[in-house]
């Protein structure tokens, strides 16, 4: 009898009581990319436009350091089902506070609250990683990540319209932030 996979078709669902977000491993990079794939023909998170490989992330995933600039992964039942990532918002010294963040959801459980713990978890530990702002640069028709953002205290502080080509369409980027301490 073969285990079971999150490739089979059965029904998914996360008890978010049970999702462990824990720092990523090299060795979860092939799920995180194959998460990543599965968002590129749907034009709603990334504006990458064709599927990459683990080979050619390893440098970016090794960009990352749990102690400023963490990956982590949502785990649920073994399985890694989501993911969320800090990046240097620009590389001038005076933006060293604010980090961009992203998150991406493996399709099956989409809508179950694995982004929104994620996201949580990002807002809840920034402060003692030293940023005080984080940032989403998300797509103007992604409106669920939009509405997600909106509800997690974050507000619109950008819009650079009509940048991204999307196969022929131009769409626009919204940068949604969050001020994490007070003034």
């Amino acid at each position: 009898m073969r285990a079971a996979t999150l490739n089979d078709r059965r029904s998914h669902t996360a008890d978010t009581d049970k999702i462990t977000v824990r720092d990523a491993l090299e060795c979860d990079l092939p799920a995180i990319i194959d998460i990543y794939n599965a968002t590129v023909p749907t034009r709603m998170a990334t504006a990458e436009l064709e599927p990459t490989t683990v080979e050619t992330r390893l440098p970016w995933f090794r960009e990352h350091s749990p102690d400023q600039h963490p990956f982590w992964v949502a785990e649920s039942e073994g399985h890694v089902i989501g993911w969320l990532d800090f990046k240097k918002f620009m590389p001038r010294c005076a933006y060293r506070g604010t980090a961009e963040i992203s998150v991406y959801v493996h399709e099956k459980f989409r809508r179950q609250g694995v982004a929104r713990r994620l996201l949580e978890e990002a807002i809840a530990r920034s402060p003692s990683l030293g940023i005080n702002a984080i940032v989403g640069l998300i797509f103007g028709h992604n409106q669920p990540s939009l509405k997600l953002f909106e509800r997690l205290g974050f507000e619109r502080w950008g819009l650079l319209p009509r940048i991204a080509q999307l196969d022929g369409n131009k769409r626009d980027l919204v940068i949604m932030g969050r001020h994490l301490l007070a003034d």
